[in-house]
Formats: C-alpha cells, structure tokens, sequence
C-alpha cells in the first residue's frame, strides 16, 4: 500500500522517511553505483530541502519497500542541474503542469520474485499507480523522469512506455541515465492496473496512515478515527488553499504568454478536478 508525504505533513513522519532515506542508500549508493551523497547510511541531497512529494509503498509489516520522489519544474530539479548532460544542450523543462520524477526504486532484498503482493514486480507496478495518480489529481499533466536502461525495460514490460525522451543518453556511474515522458492519464494507469491484476484503491486508509505515522497510531479507537478525519478534513483545506496560492503565484510570474497559458490551464485544471473551489487566483492578474 501507498503512503503519500509532502510539505504539510513531513513533520509526522520523520521515522517512514528516514526509512526511505536509508532505502535510497542501499539501491543509488551501493547496488546501482551512483555518484550520490550518502550519510549515516542515508542518500539525502538537497532537492529533498525543497518540500518535494515522496510517494512510498509499505508492506504488510509496515516496512518501506519502494518510494519515488516528484519536484515541480518550475524550479530547481535533477534534469536541470544534476543530470543537465542528458539534455545534450536543449533547455530544461519548465512548466506548471511538469513534475520531475526521481529515485524511484524498490527494496529487491525484502521483495520476492514473481507477481505476488509481496514482489518485485507488483511492488513496482503499484508505486507507478499511485505516482501517475497522485500526480494526475494535483493537476499535473506529465511526468519526465531520469532512468536507466533497466528501469526503460521495467517501464515497457509494465505497459507504461514513454511516450518520448529527451536528450540522449548518459553514462551516470555504472550504469546509463535518461530523461523520459510519461503522461498522466487515465488511460496509461488503466494499462499498468490491468499488466499488474491491481483493483481498488492503492492508497493507505486514514487509520493506517495514522498508523505509520511517528506515534505508532496507538489506541485508534472510534475517537481517534474520527480525529484522524477531520485531521484529513483540515489538510484537505491546507492543500487548497496552497494550491490557490500556487496558482496565484504561477499567474503573477509568468514571465512569456507561454508561461501564463501554462499557469492559467493548470488553476481551470485544478477547479475541474474540484482540488480548487473558487477561481481568484485566474481573476487576480488583469
């Protein structure tokens, strides 16, 4: 099952990520050879500084068993500063509506071969889910992401193929990088959902999110159900209301008419989808 965590509720869950972090490790640092920083056994760099979301899957016992990180493009990002080379001299992605997509990896010493809730391959399909779903209901409409030839395999093997590249490819350590497209549709999630015999939602429920959290969820009873809720209620409102910042801000910026095209479909993007319940921010920029 998937657990999301971003800016607003990192703060409870210090223990998940730190799991994560020791995860990122073990696959960047020591199996895939990757120039990265890594402390205390922990891969830690700056873009984790810039209140990213971490999709991140746990298995039954709760142990962190894969997890992605996504970065808007609006700002810094790996494509742009780290991995620049792949871009062989285009400029980088720069929109609203792009999330970056990196260290996306899974635990292959805790996961077992095969297709079963416990594998590799369904612990993969089901972070893939989750990630083109998360994205998709925060507005976005695309996905590029850094990977390696293997992780293009993966990709194609799971039915969820780029749909483009950028660049060309690089050497990165032991292994190659590139930079691909993905579209966040309803279409290419239905694809992956049926390769891997995935149904239902693949998102914790409140109660198990209360659970991961860094208080262990102890004594949830109905009280602390219903606390956990209206907690859910309360972040929903957050997330609004930073997202009609967001938009605000995007519109107010933009700096080319492409630009303010980009923001402007995202804020009516985000009111279809109901994440946005008014539309100021399209009405504050003359």
């Amino acid at each position: 099952m998937i657990v999301v965590i971003d800016g607003l509720n990192r703060h409870r869950y210090t223990e998940l990520l730190d799991e994560m972090f020791a995860l990122r490790a073990r696959v960047f640092g020591k199996r895939l050879g990757w120039e990265v920083d890594v402390r205390d056994g922990r891969e830690i760099d700056k873009y984790d500084a810039l209140d990213p979301a971490y999709v991140i899957g746990v298995n039954d016992e709760n142990r962190v068993v894969s997890c992605v990180r996504a970065l808007q493009t609006t700002g810094p990002h790996m494509l742009s500063d780290v991995f620049s080379a792949i871009l062989d001299g285009e400029p980088p992605l720069r929109s609203a509506t792009i999330w970056e997509s990196t260290r996306f990896c899974v635990d292959t010493e805790a996961l077992e071969r095969g297709t079963s809730r416990n594998s590799m391959s369904y612990a993969t399909s089901e972070l893939m889910i989750a990630s083109l779903e998360y994205a998709r209901d925060s507005g976005i409409s695309d996905i590029v992401t850094v990977i390696d030839p293997v992780m293009n395999r993966v990709l194609k093997r799971s039915d969820c193929a780029p749909y483009d590249y950028i660049g060309k490819t690089t050497p990165m350590g032991k292994v190659s990088a590139m930079a691909a497209l993905l579209d966040c549709t309803d279409e290419r999630i239905d694809r992956i959902r049926r390769f891997a015999g995935i149904d239902g939602d693949v998102f914790v429920d409140a109660t198990r999110e209360e659970a991961l959290s860094d208080n262990g969820g102890a004594a949830i009873d109905a009280p602390c159900r219903k606390d956990a809720t209206f907690a859910q209620s309360k972040r929903e409102e957050s997330i609004q209301a930073m997202l009609q910042d967001y938009c605000y801000d995007q519109i107010a910026d933009a700096a080319t008419p492409e630009e303010l095209a980009a923001a402007r479909r995202l804020n009516h993007s985000l009111l279809e989808i109901g994440l946005l319940k008014g539309n100021d921010a399209l009405f504050k920029i003359n």
